[in-house]
């Protein structure tokens, strides 16, 4: 049977200048900014996903070994998905918004918030989704009015092909594919741009903002993390096993949001194992090798890399273990370690190994998740809710999932996106609209407000009173920080301690009030 994508080919160098400039030239025609040009540029996407379905899921398989299943749920169906929501509410979106904590006095200048689209806009891509990490922030970027250049990841070279026919589907005045490695990236680095948008390792995130930094363009950074699991003494030890195993072996465990370790109280670490190795079983009846579940190592760059992450580990394999290089399995393998400085702590796997770190307690638990990485992409405390709400308090991350696995990062309309040296910014649903829009504040005087504005305008003698008593506020609290009891403000606002406040207190009152007079009004006729 004939392949359904073409071979890989780089991009070559000479076409990045003039492609860069072609989509610039677009984007000053003011083409893209109308609404319903987005709308199509969206609607012909979908379709072009539709149409391209057997050969995305051939490509998946033969770049990660990823089952069908796996494709449709975190490939096709997403991206899919994500362009309905977004054709659906972009209207809304788009239009301008009422600026909020408006002074009555500003209000004659009809304060408002525009939606103005970034510009021209790159977008690198990786090879662990390589659809869906591709083409998310492509849909926020064609929603919000941009023009967009696409670089996929190289590493995924089947999935790399079928994205530019995606992006060729497009307008290519406004939209275009660029297909390589280092070579075309750092050509494309060395293009100014309003913004890059960049999903990968932190090594590929640091290079990036270094280069963007020097002409002071904004990235968006989607990195990884060393993400720890904590399971308690008093978590379900069997729903924590089962979601934990299902995080960190979809897609072989090439999953940038699961744990890289997990934390466990050593009162339940056998139960814990016990519950793995039923998970296991049922999961992969046959053995992972067999399981046209379980996926591949994308390249063996990346194989020898988690092969010797195992290799140099001073811990206790107790599942798994088994590899084949000339395959690029690795089978899920389960770890015990008892040193945070262990080869498959201090390093992110990115890859089914699953690390097991018996702990005497809570404290010690958060302790040693913010000595391994303070700012990890997630978090996923397993307890009780007093349990769960210590480890939120106490561990900083982009995001986190109580009592599951990555839960967080499964919703697409929910943002996504890390904190410090996991990333920065976010994306998907309304996120994607707003990580490429300029939220622009605009105001409008009338002439007629001329008079009004007189104390502006200098000679400024004897403006000043007059201009403090228009703007400035009066504290509500004393010098120690302390708010000041106000009777007055207190009876009129019936406790609220503000306008707004009080005004919803007195609507309740008012509501409340018709329906006992109605209920005794009824009563009175029986």
């Amino acid at each position: 049977m004939a392949q359904l994508y073409p071979d890989f080919a780089e991009s070559s160098l000479d076409i990045i200048v003039p492609t860069v400039k072609r989509l610039r030239q677009t984007f000053n025609s003011q083409k893209t900014k109308d609404i319903e040009y987005r709308l199509v540029q969206l609607r012909k996407l979908y379709w072009a996903l539709v149409d391209n379905t057997p050969a995305i899921v051939e490509a998946c398989k033969a770049d990660l070994g990823k089952s069908v299943y796996e494709t449709f749920l975190t490939e096709i169906d997403w991206c899919k998905n994500d362009i309905l929501f977004v054709c659906n509410n972009l209207k809304k979106w788009a239009k301008d918004e009422s600026a909020p904590d408006i002074p009555l006095m500003n209000k004659l200048l009809s304060p408002r918030i525009r939606k103005d689209p970034l510009g021209c806009i790159l977008i690198i891509g990786t090879y662990n989704f390589p659809i869906q990490l591709a083409i998310g922030p492509l849909v926020g970027a064609i929603a919000a009015g941009c023009t967009a250049v696409l670089k996929p990841s190289e590493n995924a070279p089947g999935a790399a092909m079928i994205l530019a026919k995606l992006v060729a589907a497009l307008d290519s005045e406004s939209y275009d594919c660029i297909q390589g490695a280092i070579p075309q990236t750092t050509e494309l680095l060395n293009q100014k741009w309003d913004k890059i948008f960049v999903t990968g390792s932190v090594g590929v995130g640091t290079i990036v903002a270094k280069k963007a930094a020097e002409t002071l363009t904004p990235v968006t950074l989607e990195l990884g993390g060393r993400n720890p699991a904590i399971v308690t003494k008093n978590a379900d030890v069997r729903l924590a096993a089962r979601r934990l195993l299902w995080g960190k072996f979809m897609n072989a465990g090439q999953v940038c949001i699961s744990q890289n370790y997990t934390l466990i109280d050593k009162e339940v670490l056998p139960g814990f194992i016990k519950e793995l190795k039923t998970a296991m079983k049922e999961f992969y009846p046959d053995g992972a090798k067999a399981s046209p579940d379980y996926g591949r190592i994308v390249n063996n760059k990346q194989w020898q890399r988690m092969k010797k992450m195992i290799d140099n580990t001073k811990g206790k394999i107790l599942i798994g273990g088994t590899m084949d290089e000339a395959d690029r399995f690795l089978e899920p393998t389960v770890i015990q370690v008892n040193d945070i400085k262990d080869s498959v702590i201090t390093e992110e796997s990115f890859g089914p190994i699953f690390t097991i770190f018996p702990v005497d307690n809570l404290d010690q638990a958060i302790r040693i998740a913010n000595e391994v990485h303070d700012t990890p992409l997630g978090a996923y405390p397993f307890g009780t809710k007093a349990e769960t709400e210590k480890v939120l308090l106490n561990i900083r991350s982009g995001g986190a999932s109580v009592n599951d696995s990555y839960f967080h990062g499964c919703i697409p309309t929910l943002p996504f996106g890390g904190v410090g040296d996991s990333g920065s910014g976010s994306y998907r649903g309304r996120a994607s609209f707003e990580c490429f829009t300029h939220r622009r504040s605009v105001t409008t005087t009338p002439g007629w407000m001329e008079g009004l504005l007189n104390v502006r305008y200098p000679p400024y003698k004897g403006k000043l009173v007059k201009m403090q008593k228009m703007n400035n506020g009066s504290p509500d609290f004393d010098r120690d920080g302390k708010v000041n009891f106000n009777l007055v403000t207190y009876v009129l606002t019936l406790g609220a301690g503000s306008a707004l406040g009080g005004l919803a207190r007195y609507l309740v009152v008012l509501v409340a009030a018709v329906g006992l007079r109605q209920y005794l009004e009824r009563r009175s006729k029986l």
